[in-house]
């Protein structure tokens, strides 16, 4: 079942959720959301919880005040690479990502990291959230 069967929202948080100018960033807690649609972006940044493979809470004042899924939460919701990092991607003690020791196991990743110099990854890795960026 797709997490957004699983929220109840009316449409215009859907509306709202889909054409306003999210940034998203997958951290210990969640995921970070940055609404850029306003004039200082940081004013307007919350963490959205994510259990289970669903947005269960927000930070921001519209999650607690009115029933229903906030606008932060369908965002995650309705972008499947961002929702699938946040609920795939531990994170380790120094903000690195954790590892079982697992790195060998499974299918191998098909991605252009190793055309690509140093330590730099391909876009399809950031992208997924399998590598970050180097600082």
């Amino acid at each position: 079942m797709h997490p957004l069967d699983r929220l109840d929202f009316p449409t215009r948080v859907a509306k709202r959720a889909q054409y306003e100018a999210f940034e998203f960033a997958v951290i210990d807690d969640g995921v970070r959301v940055r609404n850029c649609s306003h004039a200082d972006p940081a004013d307007h940044e919350y963490t959205v919880t994510v259990q289970d493979g669903l947005p269960t809470a927000c930070t921001c004042p519209a999650d607690e005040r009115f029933d229903g899924a906030c606008k932060h939460r369908v965002a995650v919701a309705i972008r499947s690479p961002v929702l699938d990092a946040a609920r795939t991607t531990p994170v380790a003690a120094d903000g690195g990502q954790a590892s079982d020791g697992s790195e060998n196991a499974g299918p191998e990743i098909d991605c252009d990291c190793g055309e690509l110099p140093g330590e730099f990854p391909c876009w399809e890795c950031v992208r997924t959230g399998r590598k970050a960026m180097p600082e």
